[in-house]
């Protein structure tokens, strides 16, 4: 089996697949009534061999996936209701129950979590960043730290990612500096003789297909060695999982323009023209467009650097749509600051924050070499405003170039690209095998899970489909 994605998906799997069997706690009482009686009518079985669908059958929560509620909740059982009862799981390592595998990642363990700047405070509260058995906050009070406002730094949770690998000992299965070219269906047949007699030679070998197998993966791409070259592999797998997450390639609004040198489209543009001073107070403003946690983030920033900002979004500020408007706001008060922000600090009318202006129901036309930006609002009207640098902050799409034809064809919708949250995968609920591609299966964003807390029973969902074929 290979995975492709070495971010939390992968981790998670990597554990499950690596012998760590959950079974549900003697004696623990789980607040659910219904799923508690569920649990005792088979204590000896674990969760893994019992059927997901009919534990995950009535559960509610703020995922749309079953088994996505049912793993959280066994491991944080009342915490959107702010509890704090254990997890009612207790693991087992079963070595004979072991499925090798190999996990490929560009970066180290922990995915894209490596390229977000390091002092960004997460959406979600702390414990919820944390993987199966190693509690995030245990982890964090041996460095002797504590949560911000019950929220960590992008810092601590890939550290947190890297060493839950070392201290379970999945590293044997992580290639890092791994880049994936190619992904298709090849028959057993076809692959050359000489890699069969390898096969042969290597009884230890992790390629040992089942004989009925008529059709394998064939997994191309290249390792980067620490000289910066790059060496090729091929890998044959009866199974593949793809869990590369969505942060490859940002939307581009597609306006003219937007390829020159003073558009961007991620935020560690603004922070490292700060850093070497090509942007300052004196600075025209810098625009910002978008209206999701990216584009916040950018204005918080701006704000904490007193840089001035333009902020250009589509979408009305009372939008229910809106981010903004779904999160609490005790929880998340920059954000709510961010929003109140939007409100109060229109072009129309001067509000109290200095140095930011909003524009919403607006749009980009175009950008000009003369860094003059064109904007029109929903009346049709247009304006013209001389900017320093543009962020453009409207989310991103998966990189699926490795697939045949993009991988457009495994989507919900099968003419349009896959997009986590309007055109994910279409996966079988129960197992995340892609419905139209046996063996292959979906994991993550891809799969339309966005929350690190969601994505494991994703990760529960394959390991439970894998380990009975």
């Amino acid at each position: 089996i290979v995975f492709l994605g070495n971010g939390p998906s992968g981790i998670c799997l990597s554990y499950l697949l690596s012998g760590y069997i959950p079974y549900f706690k003697r004696d623990s009482l789980h607040p659910h009534p219904i799923l508690q009686r569920k649990l005792e009518e088979a204590p000896d079985v674990s969760i893994l061999d019992q059927d997901l669908e009919y534990l995950s059958e009535g559960l509610e929560g703020r995922s749309h996936s079953p088994v996505a509620l049912l793993f959280d909740t066994l491991q944080h059982p009342d915490t959107d209701l702010g509890g704090r009862a254990e997890s009612v799981l207790t693991w087992w390592h079963e070595t004979d129950r072991a499925i090798p595998h190999l996990v490929l990642g560009r970066n180290a363990p922990g995915g894209v979590w490596h390229s977000i700047e390091g002092s960004m405070v997460t959406l979600s509260r702390g414990e919820w960043m944390g993987l199966p058995d190693l509690p995030f906050k245990d982890w964090l009070k041996q460095k002797r730290r504590g949560l911000r406002n019950n929220r960590a730094t992008a810092e601590d949770i890939a550290q947190y990612y890297q060493h839950y690998v070392m201290k379970k000992g999945l590293q044997k299965n992580f290639r890092c500096g791994t880049v994936v070219t190619s992904v298709r269906r090849v028959s057993a047949e076809s692959i050359s003789n000489h890699a069969q007699k390898d096969l042969q030679e290597n009884s230890d070998s992790l390629w040992n297909f089942n004989e009925e197998s008529t059709e394998v993966f064939q997994v191309d791409g290249y390792f980067k060695t620490l000289k910066d070259d790059k060496e090729p592999f091929s890998i044959y797998a009866e199974n593949v999982v793809l869990a590369t997450g969505t942060y490859d390639s940002p939307t581009w609004l597609g306006v003219r323009g937007e390829n020159l040198s003073h558009v961007h489209h991620q935020l560690s543009a603004l922070e490292e023209a700060v850093k070497n001073n090509s942007i300052s107070i004196m600075s025209d403003p810098v625009l910002i467009v978008g209206a999701g946690l990216t584009a916040a983030d950018a204005i918080l920033f701006a704000h904490h650097c007193n840089i001035p900002v333009i902020h250009v979004f589509r979408r009305r500020v009372s939008d229910p749509g809106l981010i903004f408007n779904q999160l609490p706001k005790m929880m998340y008060p920059e954000y709510h600051k961010v929003h109140q922000m939007m409100k109060e600090q229109s072009a129309a009318c001067a509000g109290p924050y200095e140095r930011y202006v909003s524009l919403p129901e607006h749009h980009v036309l175009s950008f000009g070499k003369d860094k003059k930006c064109i904007f029109q609002d929903k009346n049709g009207c247009q304006k013209v405003y001389k900017i320093s640098m543009a962020l453009v902050l409207t989310g991103s799409n998966p990189n699926l170039s490795f697939l045949p034809n993009n991988g457009i064809d495994l989507a919900m919708d099968s003419d349009k690209p896959v997009n986590p949250k309007r055109n994910p995968i279409d996966v079988d609920p129960f197992t995340y095998e892609c419905t139209q591609e046996k063996g292959l299966y979906a994991l993550g964003p891809l799969a339309g899970d966005n929350f690190v807390r969601f994505v494991q029973g994703g990760a529960l969902a394959v390991a439970s489909s894998l380990l009975k074929k």
